[in-house]
């Protein structure tokens, strides 16, 4: 069974143009394609993306968020209670009055020491304002990084000034060494919020839902589809070689997300001036990146652009056209919630 549906989810004509075959994809005269089994490495790069943020967030956050006021706040811990950390995993983190007179029966103690021990063990479960410090930094950090990786694999390519280049000789472009990096780090990202899901800051929904609230089972659901959803587009973009036009996604989802994790980190510091520069920032880049130019650059490249080159479209067309398109249906939900919270910012300060 799993023989036929490798053969039936590596048919040719789900991938490419008709009349092309896997063999014309083996490398040839100074042309070198992307190869599926290079996607593993993604993994073990994941592992090192993990790695330098450890780093980061103990050597660099934590002086830079203690140089900015900071302090790491210590909460006491509740006694060991084998009964009531079981009713607090299993049942309820807020007991109802008659509950706590329950286990205070049961645990041969007062009401008030119950309460207590409950109101500790959830203070317990609430992430310091350090502790949110050192992921939005980390994530400032990569989203920089990658953003300053990206225009510098962009910016001498022709089609990032003429994105019509971006279909020119398909399928058979050759991959470059700075393509292939930029995807590595961008799917090795995901594949490293994907493995910390279960150990990061637990938020409410805000404009970044998706991406790092984890306030309930289904918000947590939501991540999990979502990191799949970004692995699953950019490693399919990478088997069709559509390393041209997924560079130029990447690029241009990359551009704001920093602005956003600096607010963030300036609002945990309580420098709030600071916060709303750089949050109206944000939200200008947002708009000019996803709102803007995903729609009337990117997705115009890959939905009408191709009509051109190939009379057939294969499978592949529709399928990842059909992401790009919801992509786009979260950029205007999120986009409704930043001009909300600027109307807010405007008129009610």
């Amino acid at each position: 069974i799993l023989k036929t549906l490798n053969s039936w989810f590596w048919w040719e004509n789900i991938w490419m143009p008709i009349n092309c075959t896997w063999a014309d994809f083996v490398d040839r005269d100074g042309l070198v394609f992307p190869k599926p089994q290079q996607l593993y490495a993604t993994i073990p790069y994941a592992f090192v993306l993990l790695t330098i943020r450890f780093f980061l967030e103990r050597y660099i956050a934590i002086p830079l968020a203690k140089a900015l006021g900071i302090k790491n706040v210590r909460r006491v811990k509740p006694q060991p209670n084998p009964v009531l950390e079981s009713y607090f995993r299993e049942c309820s983190r807020h007991p109802s009055q008659s509950e706590i007179q329950g286990l205070a029966k049961k645990c041969n103690c007062t009401v008030h020491l119950v309460e207590k021990w409950f109101r500790r063990r959830r203070n317990l479960e609430i992430p310091t304002v350090l502790r949110k410090f050192q992921e939005a930094f980390w994530r400032f950090s990569f989203y920089l990084s990658s953003s300053i990786a990206g225009f510098i694999v962009l910016y001498d390519k022709p089609w990032f000034y003429d994105i019509w280049q971006t279909w020119v000789g398909y399928p058979f472009q050759t991959l470059l060494p700075s393509q292939y990096w930029y995807y590595m780090a961008e799917i090795s990202f995901y594949w490293s919020l994907l493995f910390t899901l279960g150990i990061d800051t637990k938020r409410k929904a805000t404009v970044r839902a998706w991406f790092y609230c984890c306030s309930s089972p289904q918000d947590f659901l939501a991540h999990v589809v979502h990191h799949f959803a970004a692995i699953g587009l950019m490693s399919c973009s990478w088997c069709g070689n559509y390393a041209r036009i997924g560079t130029l996604v990447m690029f241009v989802h990359d551009t704001a997300d920093f602005w956003l994790e600096a607010a963030k980190m300036f609002n945990y510091a309580h420098w709030k001036k600071t916060c709303n520069v750089l949050f109206f920032i944000f939200a200008v880049a947002f708009f000019i990146t996803r709102i803007i130019l995903f729609p009337f650059w990117i997705l115009r490249a890959t939905l009408y652009q191709p009509t051109f080159y190939s009379t057939t479209p294969v499978i592949a067309y529709f399928l990842f056209n059909g992401q790009l398109l919801i992509l786009q249906g979260l950029h205007l939900y999120w986009g409704y919630l930043i001009f909300r919270i600027l109307k807010r910012f405007i008129f009610l300060k």
